[in-house]
């Protein structure tokens, strides 16, 4: 099935401008939604979508997920082959200080994408859910197939109802949806929040640096290009009904409908630690650092499984954090001078 028109949600943050900037360079139409909120630095938002506005077959639309009637109006007046929901209130610290807004954008606007898609015969859904779903699991490497019912945040828990609520709707409607399970994305253009972003900033300005669980943690850091090619090839596999699901032994991947979860991460664990002096060559200068304990709802570990996604989709992420890191410090210093 050909894939011409996409709905993109979160199009003016990290993920979502670059997935816009590939999709059309493949010759599809993108409808690009943001409502461009200061949960970080909107001008950064609008910088993204400042290189977005010009290129051929881009529309954006300023509208938040939580206006229930503008988003079904915005699906009666476009007829969208596929969605792909990356729009969240983002960030573990943050829900402990304003839970309301994860609820707003994570289970209030995931509800009208899903009435949108189930309404307007949407072909696939692909959203983001987060390697935070896998909480207090602690088998490594982190597995589509284990279990994830233990949510040390209120924006993993958000994640994790995404992901039933998606089964729910493809159970009732048979509405194709796919989950993905993003791992520490970093690159240029990225969010500001993120720690490799606030450390660049600090080490600059010869500030000390502030490491968390005294510097004890381990994430999995996928490169920006990887999760991209990830997605661009998830949209156009369309899952169907797994004929192996077994009621007796429900496997939390597929499902009896069409219903798919995968991992993309680097599928490689690295220390914070050896992080932090990856992007200290990179800017030729030490940091300085503040060993504090772990934060509340933070986990110590991840590390993603990704054979679903190499068997299913035929891609592995492959860049490495020294040349990640690279291009991010390159790109950091070319667009804060």
């Amino acid at each position: 099935m050909e894939i011409k028109k996409v709905l993109i949600t979160g199009a003016a943050g990290f993920i979502g401008f670059f997935l816009a900037k590939r999709l059309l360079s493949d010759g599809i139409e993108v409808v690009g939604l943001d409502n461009l909120n200061d949960y970080y630095d909107p001008a950064l938002k609008r910088s993204r979508l400042a290189q977005l506005s010009p290129l051929r077959g881009f529309d954006f639309v300023q509208m938040d997920l939580a206006d229930r009637k503008a988003v079904a109006e915005l699906f009666t007046r476009h007829s969208f082959d596929a969605v792909v929901n990356l729009a969240a209130q983002a960030g573990v610290r943050y829900s402990l200080e304003n839970p309301h807004s994860y609820v707003d954008s994570n289970v209030v606007g995931f509800v009208n994408i899903l009435e949108g898609c189930r309404h307007n015969g949407v072909k696939h859904l692909v959203f983001a859910s987060s390697s935070s779903v896998y909480g207090g699991n602690t088998k490594m490497p982190f597995s589509v197939h284990d279990n994830v019912d233990h949510p040390v945040s209120l924006y993993a828990a958000t994640k994790k109802a995404n992901e039933l609520m998606a089964h729910t709707y493809s159970h009732l409607y048979g509405l194709p949806s796919t989950g993905l399970r993003f791992f520490t994305v970093y690159g240029p253009w990225g969010r500001p929040d993120m720690a490799y972003f606030l450390f660049t900033k600090a080490i600059l300005a010869g500030k000390p640096i502030k490491v968390f669980n005294h510097g004890k943690m381990k994430r999995d850091f996928t490169y920006i290009d990887d999760i991209v090619e990830g997605v661009q090839r998830v949209i156009h596999k369309i899952p169907a009904s797994d004929p192996a699901w077994n009621r007796d032994n429900p496997d939390p991947a597929t499902s009896y409908c069409p219903y798919r979860i995968y991992n993309i991460g680097n599928n490689q664990q690295e220390t914070l630690m050896h992080f932090i002096e990856v992007l200290e060559d990179c800017l030729g200068k030490k940091a300085e650092k503040e060993f504090l304990p772990m934060q509340n709802g933070d986990v110590p570990a991840t590390y993603a499984n990704v054979d679903d996604l190499v068997r299913d989709v035929g891609f592995k992420p492959t860049t490495t954090i020294e040349e990640g890191l690279h291009r991010f410090v390159e790109w950091y210093q070319g667009y804060y001078k």
